[in-house]
């Protein structure tokens, strides 16, 4: 077989092949009688005399795995069994053979299929291995190779498993003073620890997909040297360098090590715009981080982004934008700047295209939930004719915007001009329809809440919904607290209809909410005190069913008895403290 992939060349003494970073040589040996005076008859005669048998059987394998290559025919390499010889050449002592290999071996796992070949003929193993040689060159190519085969999910766990991470990170340790000077005033060595590092943080980019990699990465110590490679002035180490950031920002714990490290302040560099605000995005359920992002002036490249065509374009850019602006807006203070900057006009305009991407809508609905919170908010949206895209959002099935529409919809409820708006567009039926879907059942309940409220007739708006008061009803079932919660603060607003009541009480409502009291929630008992169950229990007592007469009574108890240890704690806490002239 081997014999119909030979293409033998006479005139061939050195074959020169480009593959990427590298030049692979490939000669003949010098004490080859071959190697004589190219162009001498003699040296033809012998040519012609006698085959080359010097040369191993390899050799011409490697040239047609060449000649693929060069056709661009990667995946070829797998059926002539190219690939199993490249990887057995990670084996050998001979540093040539090595990079010879990784060369070849760094093109071709940019296939995916090769990638998967790579990782199931045991290549990360040898690649990890070649990781602490002592040529820089040698790492390099490692690195990318690495970088490359760890977008599949095996290889980046092999790579954990073959203790790969902690050699990856000791790569990154490069002195600061090299990593803050231009290039051209580094010497050859200099640049050499610089690429590695870069190479490195490729590596990891693509290995902190894992939430077991990047718990392994903290502990190794990676937090403080991607803090240093942060505040380089190399593009090409800082865009990976944030795109690994990015990546392990979704760990609570690597959140925490960022904000200590001060990362966010130097997460700025203009071509990162999308690892910077994924970043942001992340960590900005923590204040402090979202501090950081105002006092380093982030705020106002967020906005300036949201609103350029081009990053309109790039969907997941506006993606990250909107989540960082969504996420850094539950500080009030940022929300005061978010306002001098018309922010919620901005967030606005990106709702008016219905066919704009579901993540990028779910990241502006929540930003619009934050900025509604201040009153003068919601006229800004009324005034923006924002208020019609939200209700059509309602129709989308994507859970993470369905969770946000309606807490968006109960701050514009409480605007008595924004409410009308809703009741024409016939807003509360569709989130009341919400209630059908498990995701949204909690917002949607709160939402229902000012919806009822400040509806013009909500008693006979309610009971225009099919089945709707039914279905609230049994919601009263669900095992989830805040589902539960939800919901009887729903239901304590339809209940001041009497004829709601009437309805909702058929439906066995009452023996229900008791049995959610009967859980000795506090949560529940706070929320429904708050929203005046107390009177219904009330009248409940004096009924005639004694078991109904006793439920009641016990749920009174259980919220007289959390009141009377709410003040007693609140007496122990604001009792004065005794003088030392007292004491004395």
């Amino acid at each position: 077989m081997m014999d119909d992939f030979v293409e033998r060349e006479d005139d061939d003494v050195e074959t020169n092949v480009k593959c990427g970073l590298r030049e692979v040589i490939v000669e003949e040996p010098e004490d080859s009688p071959d190697s004589s005076v190219a162009g001498s008859s003699d040296e033809e005669e012998r040519r012609t005399e006698r085959p080359r048998t010097d040369i191993p059987p390899e050799y011409w394998h490697i040239q047609k795995l060449i000649k693929f290559l060069k056709t661009g025919n990667q995946t070829a390499t797998i059926e002539i069994g190219g690939l199993e010889i490249l990887i057995n050449l990670l084996e050998t002592k001979d540093l040539k053979c090595k990079l010879g290999a990784l060369s070849v071996l760094v093109e071709l796992s940019q296939n995916l299929d090769i990638r998967c070949c790579i990782a199931d003929l045991g290549g990360i193993s040898l690649l990890v291995k070649n990781l602490t040689e002592p040529a820089r060159d040698l790492q390099i190519l490692v690195a990318e190779t690495i970088y490359n085969v760890a977008q599949i999910r095996k290889a980046r766990k092999q790579v954990r498993k073959c203790n790969g991470i902690p050699k990856l990170v000791d790569l990154l340790d490069v002195s600061e003073e090299y990593l803050t000077t231009p290039r051209d005033q580094l010497g050859i060595d200099e640049n050499e620890l610089v690429n590695i590092a870069r190479a490195a943080a490729r590596a990891l980019w693509s290995v902190s997909r894992s939430k077991k990699n990047v718990h392994v990465m903290m502990k190794s110590g990676s937090v403080s040297l991607l803090a240093r490679l942060l505040r380089s002035v190399h593009v090409d180490v800082v865009i990976p360098t944030t795109g690994t950031i990015s990546q392990c920002a979704d760990d609570p714990n690597y959140q925490l090590a960022i904000q200590t490290e001060g990362m966010i302040r130097d997460i700025e560099y203009p071509s990162l715009r999308r690892y910077c605000a994924e970043t942001i995005f992340k960590c900005s359920e923590s204040a402090i981080t979202r501090e950081m992002v105002r006092q380093s002036g982030g705020l106002d490249p967020l906005v300036i982004m949201a609103r350029n065509p081009k990053t309109k374009e790039d969907k997941p850019l506006l993606a990250a934008v909107t989540g960082a602006i969504w996420k850094t807006a539950i500080s009030p203070e940022n929300v005061e700047r978010y306002d001098q900057l018309k922010t919620v006009e901005c967030l606005v305009k990106l709702l008016e295209n219905v066919e704009e991407d579901e993540r990028v809508l779910s990241n502006v609905v929540g930003a619009l939930c934050e900025c509604l919170k201040f009153e003068h908010n919601r006229a800004t949206l009324r005034r923006a004719d924002g208020i019609p895209h939200l209700v059509n959002l309602l129709n989308y099935t994507y859970p993470p915007l369905l969770e946000n529409v309606p807490m968006v919809l109960r701050e514009c409820a409480e605007d008595e001009d924004s409410m009308r708006i809703i009741e024409d567009l016939d807003g509360v039926r569709l989130i009341w329809s919400l209630l059908k879907n498990d995701s949204p059942k909690a917002s949607a309940a709160k939402s229902l809440v000012p919806c009822v409220k400040y509806a013009i007739d909500s008693g006979e708006m309610v009971r225009c919904f099919v089945g709707g008061l039914e279905l609230i009803v049994n919601l009263l079932k669900s095992p989830d607290t805040n589902v539960l919660a939800a919901v009887c603060a729903a239901i304590s607003e339809v209940a001041k209809d009497i004829e709601n009541l009437a309805v909702i009480t058929d439906h066995g409502a009452i023996p229900m909410l008791l049995c959610t009291i009967f859980q000795k929630n506090a949560f529940n008992c706070v929320t429904m005190h708050e929203s005046g169950v107390v009177n219904f229990l009330l009248k409940a007592v004096s009924s005639t069913d004694w078991k109904l007469q006793e439920a009641a009574a016990g749920c009174l108890a259980n919220i007289r008895k959390l009141a009377l240890e709410a003040e007693t704690v609140h007496l122990i806490r604001n009792k004065p403290e005794e003088s030392d002239e007292e004491d004395n």
